[in-house]
């Protein structure tokens, strides 16, 4: 499976970051290029950082010219989805919350999202509530505070805030947790080691949904 994963921001952090992610899902075979855009927001949090975030993801998309089965859109806004499939019809695109909310509507009962900060939980619920899914969602919880820094660091650097918040969600009453963001790409399976339910990565999740859908 030959799969372009585009980090619609450009943070080479958090692109390496989705990097290991995806090829930590790859089977014998499979070939996945990960790009991120030359222009645009560091990290998408504001509509304007979204509408710069999606000219710069269809630019990348249309300068690639190497063969591909599939796209996959690593930012928890599905960013440029609309765009890219128009200019791709011929191969499915992903976006990266549309997979995991797949993932966690698979295993049933309620799930949380946990994420680095404040300013990304309107995103996240209206993400959410597109993919219709507000009844099954037991809550959104974050990191305090909205210094991202570099948001190729925020899972170091926020590593056992976001430990705790997972423990937290699975107090409440959760079945799987969602990992919200991009720059979070990798780091549930490190999380999931003192968490007794799945911890979703939405990377992973796109790679592995697309198994099914690529011809």
């Amino acid at each position: 499976m030959r799969l372009l994963i585009v980090n619609p921001n450009t943070s080479r952090g958090v692109t390496d970051h989705i990097r290991e992610a995806a090829d930590a899902a790859a089977q014998p075979g499979d070939a996945f290029t990960t790009l991120c855009p030359d222009y645009g927001p560091e990290l998408i949090v504001s509509h304007e950082d979204a509408a710069e975030a999606k000219r710069a993801v269809v630019d990348t998309v249309r300068g690639y010219c190497a063969p591909c089965d599939g796209i996959v859109l690593a930012s928890f806004g599905n960013t440029g989805a609309e765009e890219v499939r128009a200019l791709r019809r011929d191969i499915p695109v992903m976006g990266i919350a549309t997979a995991a909310f797949c993932a966690a509507r698979a295993l049933g009962g309620r799930f949380g999202i946990v994420t680095f900060g404040k300013g990304l939980v309107s995103g996240l619920r209206a993400k959410v509530e597109e993919a219709a899914m507000a009844d099954a969602l037991l809550g959104i919880a974050h990191v305090e505070g909205d210094q991202f820094g570099d948001p190729g660091t925020v899972q170091r650097r926020y590593h056992d805030e976001l430990a705790d918040l997972c423990a937290q969600m699975h107090a409440r009453g959760a079945a799987s947790i969602v990992m919200g963001g991009g720059p979070l790409a990798g780091l549930a399976p490190k999380l999931a080691k003192t968490c007794p339910v799945p911890i979703i990565d939405g990377t992973q999740a796109a790679v592995n949904l697309m198994r099914t859908v690529v011809v």
